[in-house]
C-alpha cells in the first residue's frame, strides 16, 4: 500500500492526469447508448463477452445495468462507473440513464466528466432527450463526440443527419469517417484520416466478440466488388464533397464545444466502435480543474479535492453499504488520507476506499485527477460535498431541478414503520426523489416531487426489494413548483430561519419548504404560474431553486 504521508510530486500527477480520460455517454432512450458502453468495454478488454440490454437466458446481461429493475425493464435507471486501462489510457466511463425520467442523476454525472460521447439513432436524427443533454453539456462547456449509430438499419442519408445536426445544435459537425451505404447494404466506414475503407463482417453471436475487420482503399477492386455500382458511386461523390465543404478540423475548437467530431457505425454489430475508441481517446482533453468559489483549481495543483457526485446504497446485496462516489479534482488521493469534509468543517480518514467497475469492486491505495472512487461506509456524505485537504476549496458543482410529478408515499404496514422510514431516507439522500413539507397539513404524509414518474416506480421498488418495505403511491394534484422568497433575502441553510413570504395565493396553490429550508408554492398547471408570478411582482419568483 502507498503510505498516505508520502510526498506528492508534480512531475507524477501531470504525467497520470494526462493518461486519464474521463467520459459519459448520453442519448435518447433506445438510441443504443447501454450497447455502446457494452462494446466500448468489449473493445478496451474490460469484459470478453459483450452482454445485451434485452439479454435472453443463454446471453450475458449488460455490464453497466447491473440493478434488477434494470435487468427486468430492459433500460438503465441509475448512472454506472466503469473503470480500465487500455493502450496506455486510463478510462473512466460513466454510462448514464437515457430515460427523461432519469435527467437528474444523467445531469449530475455530467458534473463530473471532461467529455460527453452523444449516440444518435441515423434512423431518427435528434430527438428531444438527446437535445435537452446536448443544451446540459454546452452550459458546461463539455466537448460533446457524436456517434451515428444502427447504421445496420435503414437510416437517413448521413449528409441529412450531419446537416441537422448542425442546424438544431448550432455547431459545426466533422464526420471522421463516411458509412458506405445502411441497411442490408451496410458494408464498413471509410476512414477519411487515413483514407481507407474499414470492410465489416457481421460478428458472431450477437455482436458480442469483436467483428473482424479488413481494410482496403476506396478504389481496391475487392472495395468495388464488394458495393453495388451506384453505391461506390455516391460514397466517392460525397466523400469528394466532404474534403471540399466540411469546416477544417481544429482541436481548439472541439476543446470549445464549437465542433463535433461524428462517427458512423453499428453499436450492435461492432462496426466502427474499435475506430471510435481509438479516435476519442487521441482527440478527447485529459481531465480540467473546476471552479471553487473565485479560483480555479488545476488538476496538476498537489493538495488532494474532490467532490460527491452521487451516491448509492445496498450496491453489495449482502451488506447495507452506502457509497459515495468521489470525481478526483486535483492532487493523488491516497488510502488513509486525512481530508476535510468543507460541509460540516470536520477531517475525516477516507480509509475504506474502492475502485468501481459497475457492481464489481476492488480496493484503491491510489488516485488521480479525473478517476472516480468510491468510499464506502461514511453515511454522512451527501452529494455536492467537497472533500479537501485545503479547507478553502469548495465546489459548487451540483445542480438542482424542478420536479414535474408530486405524489404522496404511505406506508399502509405500521409493523414496518421503521423499514419504511430508513429506506426512504436513505433514497433521498440518493437523490431518487426530492421531498416537501407541507407545513399546513395536519397529516404529515410524505411528499415527494420527481422529474418523471418512473422515478416514483424507482423508489417504491427499491424500498421493497432493499429494505422490505411495501408502500403505496397517490398521486397529487401539482405539476408546477416556483420558489418564493422576499426581494434581498438570503438564501437560508436551514429550515425555518426565514419566514413565510407574503404572497397573494389563489385556489390551487400550496404552500411547502423543500429539503434545503426554501420556501415553495405548488401548483396545479402553467397557467396558475404565471398568474402567481404576475400577481406577486414584490417578490423574488423562480422555476429553479435558489442558489
Amino acid at each position: 500500500m502507498v503510505d498516505a504521508m508520502t510526498p506528492v510530486r508534480l512531475s507524477d500527477i501531470s504525467r497520470e492526469v494526462s493518461r486519464r480520460r474521463t467520459f459519459a455517454i448520453i442519448s435518447h432512450p433506445d438510441a443504443g447508448k447501454t450497447t455502446l458502453t457494452e462494446k466500448l468495454l468489449l473493445y478496451g478488454g474490460a469484459v470478453h463477452l459483450a452482454g445485451s440490454v434485452t439479454a435472453r437466458k443463454h446471453q450475458n446481461a449488460t455490464t453497466s445495468d447491473w440493478m434488477e429493475l434494470e435487468k427486468q425493464r430492459g433500460i438503465s435507471v441509475s448512472s454506472t462507473v466503469l473503470q480500465f486501462e487500455y493502450n496506455d489510457y486510463v478510462v473512466n466511463l460513466l454510462d448514464t440513464p437515457g430515460h427523461r425520467d432519469f435527467s437528474e442523476d444523467t445531469y449530475r454525472v455530467l458534473t463530473a466528466v471532461d467529455a460527453a460521447v452523444m449516440v444518435i439513432d441515423a434512423g431518427k436524427g435528434i430527438e428531444p432527450q438527446t437535445l435537452k443533454l446536448f443544451e446540459v453539456c454546452r452550459r458546461r462547456g463539455v466537448p460533446i463526440f457524436t456517434f451515428m449509430n444502427k447504421l445496420d438499419r435503414p437510416a437517413r442519408s448521413p449528409l441529412e443527419l450531419i446537416d441537422e445536426l448542425e442546424r438544431v445544435l448550432g455547431m459545426s459537425a466533422y464526420p471522421m469517417n463516411w458509412p458506405l451505404g445502411d441497411g442490408p447494404d451496410f458494408s464498413g466506414v471509410y476512414d477519411r484520416e487515413n483514407r481507407e475503407v474499414h470492410l465489416f463482417e457481421r460478428a458472431t453471436g450477437g455482436g458480442a466478440y469483436r467483428a473482424p475487420v479488413h481494410v482496403r482503399g476506396i478504389d481496391d477492386e475487392t472495395i468495388r466488388e464488394r458495393l453495388r455500382a451506384d453505391l461506390h458511386r455516391r460514397v466517392c461523390d460525397d466523400i469528394e464533397l466532404l474534403d471540399s465543404v466540411s469546416p477544417k478540423f481544429d482541436m481548439a475548437e472541439v476543446q470549445a464545444g464549437k465542433l463535433t467530431p461524428v462517427f458512423f457505425g453499428s453499436a450492435m454489430n461492432n462496426f466502427g466502435v474499435q475506430m471510435l475508441l481509438d479516435r476519442f481517446l487521441e482527440l478527447a482533453p485529459h481531465p480540467a480543474g473546476r471552479k471553487a468559489g473565485n479560483r480555479i483549481v488545476a488538476a496538476t495543483d498537489p493538495a488532494f479535492s474532490g467532490f460527491v457526485f452521487k451516491v448509492q446504497a445496498n450496491m453489495n446485496p449482502k451488506h447495507r453499504d452506502y457509497v459515495a462516489f468521489i470525481r478526483i479534482v486535483s492532487g493523488i488521493f491516497r488510502r488513509d488520507m486525512q481530508v476535510i469534509h468543507t460541509r460540516t468543517g470536520k477531517k475525516l480518514r477516507l480509509s475504506n476506499s474502492q475502485r468501481l467497475f459497475a457492481r464489481e469492486r476492488e480496493t484503491v491505495d491510489e488516485a488521480y485527477p479525473g478517476d472516480i472512487v468510491g468510499i464506502v461506509g461514511n453515511n454522512d456524505f451527501l452529494i455536492g460535498d467537497t472533500l479537501s485537504e485545503d479547507p478553502q476549496v469548495s465546489f459548487s458543482e451540483m445542480p438542482r431541478f424542478a420536479p414535474e410529478s408530486f405524489a404522496y408515499l404511505h406506508n399502509d404496514t405500521p409493523a414496518h414503520f421503521k423499514r419504511f422510514r430508513d429506506g426512504l431516507t436513505q433514497l433521498l439522500k440518493e437523490g431518487v426523489v426530492q421531498s416537501y413539507d407541507l407545513p399546513d397539513a395536519l397529516v404529515k404524509t410524505p411528499l415527494l416531487g420527481a422529474v418523471g414518474p418512473l422515478q416514483f416506480d424507482v423508489l417504491q421498488y427499491r424500498l421493497e426489494s432493499e429494505y422490505g418495505a411495501k408502500s403505496r403511491m397517490e398521486a397529487a394534484p401539482w405539476t408546477q413548483v416556483l420558489w418564493v422568497r422576499e426581494k434581498g433575502t438570503a438564501t437560508p441553510g436551514k429550515r425555518g430561519l426565514s419566514s413565510r413570504p407574503a404572497a397573494r395565493i389563489s385556489n390551487g396553490v400550496t404552500w411547502a419548504c423543500d429539503s434545503f429550508g426554501q420556501w415553495v408554492v405548488l401548483l396545479p398547471s402553467p397557467w396558475i404560474a404565471r398568474h402567481f408570478t404576475e400577481s406577486n411582482t414584490a417578490l423574488e419568483v423562480s422555476p429553479v431553486p435558489f442558489g
